[in-house]
């Protein structure tokens, strides 16, 4: 073939410049070159494979000898540029195709062409493990992970076709497909359309190992669910090509659409966080959200909430630095609102997924799980009631609001009005299991009146959310029945209050013989009886009564002298001392 064809089946999507040439960073669609050549040669891969080997030998000067056979192999220092990564991956790539050849027999593969079909497979497995190597050291992060994936292909091929180790196939065919789903988020159209054909090829064999192995429900749990150094890795490769990709869609986003308002984003690092947050929203209201189980939407939810965080606090940076430029401080004060919005938003989805969970919990209530109790469910509403409130107040602190804004805020309006309906409801239930029936019942029928209030101006409104209404009537018609079961058991223990009370007066006792008398383990020790319970007693362990009880001992006699205001005694005035006086104190007298 000419230097045309050889340069663009070379084609590479980029190099990095500015990194340093001792360590060079290489970049190759590893996918669109396979499938591009599989594509345009079909039947004649193996010859393409073999013939671009051939050049790329030759033009790397890597020649095995002349006449003797002279083995050269491939390490780290080898590979100094590009090409080299080419002649290994289509190594790997001519040994796989020489395996499809023998398997698309129209006889099938005999014994003997089996064993050649499995030993080539081993080649190729070998070739893409050691393209997986070099890749980590000398390719990108996208390479790198490619990479990964195309081995984890090759040795789940491998098994699948010895019929052995089920479970260490599905593992790599499971892995392959998690990085090829991520891929195929990014990049352009062809790449998207190329990763999920690639996903759509690895379905069947992934059900067939699930087959294979019996009971898809004993098996390990979802790769990306997995835990260990391993996937720790992959995690952070994934992340570092999700970046890369992120970085690359942000050099050509310029606004943010925000309610009727485009406010212009100047600094690269709140693109990339606005892009980031807005990637995983997608994850959240796509087609597969209802799939997703609550304990992985709130680690979404709290990566968004990272990004969005992120992203203020870059403009905020910006808004110390713009100076007194008027214009430039107007945009970043309107693009800080509209994150902060936009951020309070998903603060009220992820309070209503907590009370969805909640919910949950309270009428189904599983095993080793603790119940949840309708005090919480009133915390919860009255935490989102803050939030639409603080929603509100931000939305309407503009001066010249556009139709959207004043929508936005009529939306916010109902939304409070339901909340505040479900949380009157739940306070009515928490009275109710207290035993309080006239508060449960005034808070039921405030409860209903909400409700009602709420569906009618729902109703009216033009944008009319459909869910809400549904949840409104539903709310309604319990606020109903709830009210009759309360007024029911007013009745009910007004009826019963007299025959209770004669109950109850008649097991008084004044010397307490109705109380069952425990006993200490020092009071019993004559007795096998166990003082302290099993481990699952509720009882408490009673050892020896503590503080001791009073005890009576005697005392000294007491003697009361009664007889003292009985005595006469002789008077004593004969022998007192008789005071002297003149006469001029006598006439003083």
């Amino acid at each position: 073939m000419g230097k045309e064809n050889q340069v663009s089946d070379m084609q590479i999507d980029g190099q990095n410049s500015n990194s340093d040439h001792a360590n060079p960073k290489f970049s190759i669609n590893v996918l669109q070159l396979l499938k591009t050549a599989q594509m345009q040669h079909g039947l004649r891969h193996v010859r393409y494979c073999t013939a671009r080997l051939r050049r790329l030998y030759k033009s790397l000067k890597f020649t095995h000898g002349r006449g003797k056979y002279t083995r050269r192999s491939i390490s780290e220092s080898t590979v100094t540029e590009v090409r080299f990564l080419h002649m290994i991956l289509y190594t790997a790539e001519r040994a796989w195709s020489h395996a499809m050849e023998k398997r698309q027999l129209p006889d099938g593969p005999n014994a003997r062409q089996r064993i050649y079909l499995i030993g080539r497979l081993r080649k190729a497995v070998k070739w893409a493990t050691l393209f997986s190597q070099l890749c980590a050291i000398k390719g990108d992060s996208k390479t790198s992970l490619e990479a990964e994936a195309y081995a984890s292909y090759m040795k789940g091929t491998l098994l699948f076709e010895q019929d052995q180790n089920w479970d260490t196939a599905l593992k790599h065919f499971k892995s392959s497909r998690a990085v090829y789903e991520e891929l195929g988020k990014y990049g352009d159209l062809e790449n998207q359309v190329l990763c999920r054909e690639r996903v759509e090829e690895l379905e069947p064999s992934i059900r067939y190992c699930l087959h294979k192995i019996g009971a898809s429900n004993s098996l390990t749990p979802e790769l990306l669910h997995m835990e260990g150094p391993a996937l720790d890795l992959f995690r952070a490769k994934l992340e570092a090509v999700m970046a890369e990709a992120r970085s690359q869609q942000a050099a050509s986003m310029t606004e943010f659409h925000w309610l009727g308002h485009r406010f212009p984003i100047s600094n690269a690092k709140t693109r990339v966080s606005i892009l980031k947050a807005q990637d995983l929203e997608k994850d959240l209201h796509g087609p597969a959200a209802d799939s997703l189980p609550a304990e992985k939407k709130l680690a979404i939810f709290d990566k968004i909430f990272t990004a969005y965080h992120e992203a203020r606090s870059s403009i905020r940076n910006d808004l110390v630095t713009a100076g007194s430029a008027g214009n430039m401080k107007d945009d970043l004060n309107g693009l800080d609102k509209a994150v902060s919005a936009v951020l309070s938003e998903r603060t009220i989805e992820r309070n209503q997924l907590l009370i969805r969970i909640a919910k949950s919990k309270l009428t189904k209530q599983e095993k080793n799980e603790k119940a949840t109790k309708p005090e919480e469910l009133v915390r919860l509403y009255d935490l989102l009631l803050q939030n639409v409130a603080d929603l509100s107040d931000l939305v309407s602190s503009g001066r010249d609001r556009k139709p959207e804004e004043v929508s936005f805020s009529e939306e916010c309006a109902l939304k409070s009005l339901a909340f505040r309906a479900e949380r009157c409801f739940y306070l009515a239930k928490s009275y109710s299991s207290a035993g309080k029936r006239t508060e449960a019942y005034a808070l039921y029928g405030r409860a209903r009146s909400l409700a009602d209030d709420a569906l009618q101006k729902l109703q009216a409104s033009s944008d009319k959310d459909q869910t809400l209404i549904k949840d409104l009537k539903m709310l309604y018609n319990d606020c109903r029945s709830n009210s009759c079961i309360e007024h029911a058991m007013v009745l009910m223990e007004e009826e019963k209050a007299p025959e209770i009370l004669s109950q109850k007066i008649s097991t008084i006792s004044l010397t307490g013989a109705h109380k069952k008398v425990e006993t200490s383990l020092m009071e019993k020790l004559d007795v096998y009886e166990s003082a302290v319970g099993g481990s699952n007693a509720k009882s408490v362990p009673r050892i020896e009564a503590f503080p001791p009880a009073f005890q009576t001992i005697s005392r000294n006699p007491i003697v009361l002298d009664i007889a003292y205001n009985f005595v006469d005694f002789p008077s004593l005035e004969n022998r007192m001392k008789k005071d002297k006086k003149g006469f001029i104190s006598r006439l003083w007298r």
